[in-house]
């Protein structure tokens, strides 16, 4: 049985995956790719690196990386991106971790963000850590379609080396995927029954305050200030398509909109 399963999904990640793969090298005893039918080289780089490739259609990033662990076979699982990096201090740490016995069931790992190229340090995203190393049969996705996260059965501890993450090298890139997720993110959203309210019109000036002002994202200079601001969009941007559903299921004539008199249920 491997000791340490890497998976990672993939959809058109042709420009990331080698370098992806690249800092996994010694850490990995088997990589499993889940790939969502990509048109570029990105299965063929993945098969080149030694990885476990297995295409499946897309139905939301919780379900996807959930079949993804599903498919491993280590004792030990780590969850990245594509556009993801394990520095070599992370992978040593991880090498000595897993064989010293260790007493958690999960571990969280620092993350740093880069954007435009830029690392950021402030607004919220400077000290993020994220749970992605665990003993496989503890750890699980909740079918969420974006922001997915895993959960584990036991204690969760903490890894000191980080993560390097590379996630919008340009503004083109981000309004792609902010378009993406935001449509997501209000369809889980709208599962969980949360509602429009007319304040979430004030969100974006809260959401920019909190980071530029409250987090300092302005000593990031201009890609903290440029993050910042999109972020606070996209935070309104989530807010309206969910009013956007609500008006399309109110307009297809749903029976809780027109609910049944008396004399019909009679009539029944």
């Amino acid at each position: 049985m491997p000791e340490l399963s890497v998976f990672i999904i993939t959809k058109n990640e042709a420009a990331d995956i080698t370098d992806c793969l690249e800092s996994l090298r010694g850490l990995a005893d088997e990589i499993v790719v889940v790939d969502s039918h990509s048109t570029d080289e990105t299965a063929e780089l993945c098969r080149r690196e030694g990885a476990r490739v297995i295409p499946r259609v897309f139905d939301g990033y919780g379900s996807q990386k959930q079949f993804a662990l599903d498919q491993a076979r280590g004792t030990w699982a780590l969850s990245i991106d594509a556009d993801e990096r394990v520095t070599p201090a992370l992978s040593c740490e991880i090498r000595m971790l897993i064989r010293s016995s260790p007493r958690h069931a999960g571990y969280q790992i620092r993350r740093h963000f880069y954007f435009l190229g830029k690392r950021l340090r402030y607004g919220g995203v400077g000290s993020d850590h994220v749970l992605r190393l665990f003993r496989r049969d503890c750890g699980f996705f909740r079918n969420l379609k974006v922001h997915e996260r895993i959960e584990v059965r036991g204690t969760v501890g903490r890894l000191k080396n980080p993560i390097e993450h590379y996630s919008y090298p340009t503004l083109e890139e981000y309004m792609e995927k902010c378009n993406r997720y935001t449509t997501l993110a209000a369809q889980d959203l709208r599962a969980r029954g949360r509602r429009f309210a007319w304040w979430d019109h004030l969100r974006p000036g809260w959401e920019l305050f909190t980071r530029v002002v409250l987090k300092s994202a302005w000593l990031d200079g201009h890609a903290g200030l440029t993050y910042a601001a999109l972020s606070s969009h996209a935070a309104w941007l989530r807010a309206i398509k969910l009013r956007e559903m609500e008006m399309k299921f109110l307009v297809s004539g749903s029976k809780f909109l027109v609910p049944e008199t008396k004399d019909q249920k009679l009539e029944t």
